[in-house]
């Protein structure tokens, strides 16, 4: 029912500005971003970009400024249950993040049902290959990079953090990864109970190795792990559970609560319009400058 009521907003918002509301709620909401002022302070750097073996292509976002310093650079994975989404409907966050500083990259992934684990997390691994080789030509820093996603987004963000040797089997170096941070991701979800997780996940014959959890371990990158108790698609359990367990083990982590947020509630507070629904981009953009530099 919240996540209902939370895109519902989107659709009334369309209706009253002669938007078709046949597009998706993510597109919509980068629509209205938009038009709110959220391309201020940024621009598309570059448009549906090739990388990786599969087809994929990415978007860039780069911020509006006078420098020419190489910039720190911010990964992007969107949600949508493995099954959906796209990059060009989660310009609200590129902008976003590009206005704060970061160069920001927003790679498309193959999906349910046309692939199952572990696809979609070696097309993200393709992405940070390419973003290592490719990016400086783009002013960012091959250096200096950190991964960020929602929902299934944050489980590619936080899984390919974790998991270096899927980063190494890429042609990416894992040294260069500094820091991520998951947005209401799934990382402690086994037995599977949701639709969306047992047909992503339930034929890989070791379980285990699905979860983020598994692969916690004391020289991670320094994660930021958002949950909200308002989230009824991915439960806080997940972001609890990792957080402590990086934390016995002595890595460097933070886990927020943004209380009665509901699972998108908290990604829309990325953009313009719903920016005063809680601190998601401040606690991020922060966390992310603490540990990329500025």
């Amino acid at each position: 029912m919240k996540r209902k009521l939370a895109f519902g907003s989107l659709a009334l918002v369309a209706a009253v500005g002669g938007v078709l509301a046949l597009t998706s709620p993510p597109r919509l909401l980068s629509h209205y971003d938009r038009l709110a002022g959220g391309r201020e302070g940024s621009y598309p750097a570059a448009t549906g970009v090739p990388f990786g073996s599969h087809g994929q292509a990415l978007d860039i976002w780069a911020p509006n400024d006078q420098s020419n310093a190489p910039l720190p650079v911010v990964i992007f994975w969107y949600g949508g249950g493995w099954a959906k989404g796209d990059r060009a409907s989660y310009a609200f966050a590129g902008r976003a993040l590009a206005k704060a500083g970061f160069l920001v990259v927003v790679p498309d992934y193959r999906k349910v049902p046309s692939v199952r684990f572990p696809a979609f997390l070696d097309d993200g691994a393709e992405a940070v290959a390419w973003v290592q080789a490719n990016i400086a030509q783009y002013r960012g820093d091959p250096a200096r990079i950190a991964f960020m996603g929602h929902s299934a987004g944050a489980y590619q963000a936080v899984m390919l953090a974790l998991d270096s040797k899927r980063l190494i089997a890429a042609g990416a170096d894992p040294a260069n990864v500094k820091a991520a941070v998951g947005l209401s991701g799934p990382y402690d979800f086994h037995p599977f109970t949701s639709d969306r997780a047992i047909a992503a996940f339930s034929q890989w014959p070791r379980p285990e190795e699905t979860q983020p959890i598994t692969f916690a371990r004391k020289d991670a990158p320094a994660l930021l792990l958002v949950t909200s108790e308002g989230d009824e698609t991915v439960r806080p359990k997940n972001a609890n559970n990792l957080g402590a367990k990086l934390k016995s083990l002595g890595a460097a982590v933070e886990v927020k609560n943004y209380g009665p947020l509901d699972h998108e509630e908290v990604v829309m507070a990325l953009s313009v319009p719903f920016r005063s629904k809680g601190p998601v981009l401040a606690d991020s953009v922060a966390f992310l400058k603490a540990h990329l530099g500025k």
